[in-house]
């Protein structure tokens, strides 16, 4: 089997295409996930079981289906209800919304992290419960997890070739359609598999470091 660079130079423009859609997916879809997940986390310290109960169920329920079903679903079930999205904004959804149950759980722990000596100090202040949260339990619970967020990031960006199953054409999506035209496997993915190596593990060794940053 010969390399052939003359596959590879007619692929990049496509390739660039899809890298800057599965950027986009990536930062939307994190941006969804840490936005619901800390809302879920605070719902499920809700003094009411009434509030707890239902997103209890409703995030296992997501946690436990896979991402490539929910987007199916999203994509091809709602429009039948007519409930219609594009396929970019279907993904970002459905990634943001499947990571939340994780990043939910992230928050919770950072928010259990935080020493009881905080909340004391607060309720002896008088501090509002909203003052509480804000000034005081939640700057050190989210310092707590960022690492744990960012290792997430990094598991999203290795999800989002699961968009080109709805037609959203990112990298792996280009690099598919590239080939199918031209016949030529080989260079194109290899390209987009390097091109995920030099994304995800430098912004791992940045996480790792920003572990360490925040640990001193």
């Amino acid at each position: 089997m010969k390399w052939d660079w003359d596959a590879v130079g007619d692929f990049m423009p496509h390739f660039w295409d899809g890298l800057l859609v599965t950027l986009q997916a990536l930062v939307l879809g994190s941006l969804i996930s840490f936005a619901l997940g800390l809302v879920w986390a605070l719902l499920m310290r809700a003094p009411s079981r009434w509030v707890r109960w239902p997103v209890g169920v409703v995030t296992e329920f997501i946690r436990n289906t896979p991402l490539l079903v929910q987007l199916f679903f999203l994509f091809y079930v709602l429009p039948e209800w007519e409930i219609t999205f594009s396929a970019m904004t279907t993904g970002v959804v459905a990634i943001g919304l499947h990571y939340s149950t994780y990043t939910m759980q992230v928050y919770r722990a950072g928010i259990e992290g935080v020493p009881a000596g905080q909340w004391e100090a607060a309720t002896a202040l008088n501090l509002p419960m909203r003052r509480t949260w804000t000034a005081v339990i939640l700057p050190q619970a989210i310092r707590r997890v960022v690492p744990a967020l960012g290792n997430y990031v990094i598991s999203m960006l290795k999800d989002t070739p699961l968009l080109m199953a709805i037609t959203v054409l990112d990298m792996l999506g280009e690099a598919r359609l590239f080939a199918q035209q031209n016949f030529q496997f080989t260079e194109p993915l290899t390209v987009i598999g390097v091109a995920f190596i030099l994304i995800s593990y430098p912004a791992s060794l940045l996480m790792r470091a920003l572990e360490r940053r925040l640990v001193r």
